[in-house]
């Protein structure tokens, strides 16, 4: 019998609560049954699996993260949007480390287009906008945008700087101060309308 209350939407915050806990990886059904008062096999009206239940919580956690930056970035342009942007994913991942690692669970192509990644897309893509980026170029910022947020976040909170000075903060900020500077100069090509 299911649980009185229990619907999909409550397994999966259960389930991403337990992953702020424990790790994304180490969520289990078992572990969230226990967690929620009911036998695995009542998870089974709720979710079709372990990886089903990864991927509302990967779901779960893009959406969060989407709606933080929407609101952190409104009115904001350049570097202070830069910072925004940079700075909802390192908070975001302080306070629930468990949602941040489920946020980089790899998706199928349908679910992630309707996923709220499009949305952070399109938010990195709008904090471009300052930096007059023509295509290609400006796919390449967001990779390296991306890849920058997530590696430094990443290692943080492994404590990858906890054993030396200065305070990561410092190098947030002077990274932060960097990547403007980089997109401000950013390399031109031959074919690059700007030139």
């Amino acid at each position: 019998m299911v649980r009185a209350g229990l619907n999909a939407e409550r397994v999966t915050v259960a389930g991403a609560d337990l992953a702020d806990e424990v790790g994304f990886g180490e969520v289990t059904l078992s572990a969230l049954a226990e967690r929620l008062g009911v036998k695995v096999a009542s998870l089974y009206s709720h979710v079709a699996g372990l990886g089903d239940l990864q991927t509302r919580i990967a779901l779960l956690a893009l959406a969060e993260l989407a709606d933080l930056a929407a609101g952190e970035l409104a009115g904001r342009a350049g570097r202070d949007a830069l910072a925004a942007l940079g700075g909802v994913f390192r908070d975001y991942a302080r306070e629930h480390p468990g949602r941040y690692a489920a946020a980089q669970h790899p998706l199928d192509h349908e679910t992630a287009l309707a996923s709220a990644g499009p949305r952070h897309a399109a938010m990195t893509r709008a904090v471009l906008r300052d930096y007059h980026l023509a295509e290609p170029d400006r796919t390449h910022a967001v990779r390296l945008l991306g890849s920058v947020f997530h590696g430094y976040v990443s290692l943080e909170l492994r404590g990858a700087f906890s054993h030396s000075a200065p305070d990561s903060q410092e190098s947030w900020v002077r990274v932060i101060d960097s990547l403007d500077a980089l997109l401000r100069s950013w390399p031109t090509t031959d074919d690059d309308p700007r030139t």
